[in-house]
């Protein structure tokens, strides 16, 4: 029996040895079936469930600094919480409190920028932020204005994103840098809550390796054919980091295979989406960043922008390019190199 019970010991030993996840760095930036594992836990299904909640009519339209804004906010608390993940500078708040006054007149009442965070392994003071603004145009006229492209669409992949990188840590691979994920308030009046969140940084602007701001992911643009369900536009990866857009064009070749559209980032588009969402308030203080978008559609900024008009397999995939991207500048061995300060951000 002794024989019996010390070889079943040194079993049981040797197995839980071999069940504890050892990675390195090779493991964690090229192991494509560890990578794929966390992406997939990316579904139409869960995108669904937020898309359709953020999206209701119960959140009012999420207007600035109102009720349905308020209750968007809670359920984003609520979700990251669910995940594990921990609010600012691993506490239980998850709120960056914005007073009218930095509202510019635009609310009249005070809002809140929804902030959680994953603390890296290796380089903690290394900062990858992901990004989406979560309120919207609220109700007009009696009538409701979802939102649910603009930007329920970017929202939703945020949260999807960040519960695939807390189900890798608890899994034994998080990464090597830290994550902020940043769901930004008062961006339709003007990015008004990224603005304050660079004025009033709750981490170092300095320790911002990157910016990925997602923006409407979840309908497909007037400009293409409305059969074209395989495309996102890729705005300003290039602007100030050679390696960050080659980091995305790779994370897309080896994995979700869309065409990455280059046509709004043209230093002349007369659009001038560059300047127009959240991430250039970080591109302002030199962060490389990557704005992926769809395009306007016949239902931007009007009461028609609902769940039901979301292409949820194109915004899963959208979503997933996102987190392939944001896995290597997380792993990789070394800091993005910001080549392009020349290039100013302004343009």
């Amino acid at each position: 029996m002794k024989k019996i019970f010390t070889s079943l010991f040194i079993l049981a030993i040797l197995f839980a040895c071999k069940s504890k996840v050892n990675t390195t760095s090779n493991d964690l930036t090229s192991n494509s079936e560890i990578i794929k594992k966390y992406a997939n836990t990316i579904n139409t299904a869960d995108v669904k469930e937020h898309v359709y909640a953020l999206a209701s009519d119960a959140f009012e339209g999420r207007q600035t600094g109102e009720r349905g804004q308020k209750m968007a906010a809670e359920y984003l608390v609520n979700q990251y919480k669910s995940f594990g993940i921990s609010g600012i500078n691993g506490s239980d708040n998850y709120y960056q409190y914005i007073p009218v006054d930095s509202l510019n007149k635009r609310s009249k009442n005070p809002s809140e920028n929804v902030i959680a965070f994953i603390e890296g392994t290796e380089n903690p003071n290394e900062i990858l932020v992901i990004s989406s603004h979560y309120d919207h145009e609220g109700i007009k006229n009696e009538k409701v204005y979802n939102g649910a492209d603009d930007n329920a669409s970017g929202t939703t992949a945020v949260l999807e994103i960040a519960q695939a990188f807390a189900t890798a840590k608890k899994e034994g691979y998080g990464t090597k840098r830290s994550i902020l994920f940043m769901n930004f308030t008062g961006e339709e009046k003007g990015l008004l809550g990224s603005k304050y969140f660079s004025n009033n940084p709750v981490y170092p602007l300095k320790n911002m390796v990157a910016g990925l701001n997602i923006d409407m992911i979840g309908r497909i643009g007037k400009e293409r054919d409305p059969s074209d369900d395989n495309y996102v536009y890729v705005i300003g990866a290039d602007r100030l980091s050679t390696e960050l857009h080659e980091i995305n064009e790779k994370a897309n070749a080896t994995y979700t295979h869309l065409e990455l559209d280059y046509k709004f980032n043209a230093l002349d588009d007369p659009n001038k989406f560059y300047n127009r969402s959240d991430h250039y308030n970080l591109a302002k203080n030199n962060i490389p960043i990557i704005f992926y978008f769809n395009g306007t559609h016949a239902d931007y900024h009007k009461p028609t922008d609902t769940a039901d008009k979301i292409n949820l397999e194109l915004l899963t995939k959208r979503a997933q390019l996102v987190f392939y991207t944001a896995w290597e500048i997380a792993n990789r061995k070394d800091r993005l190199v910001v080549d392009k300060g020349s290039v100013l951000a302004h343009n």
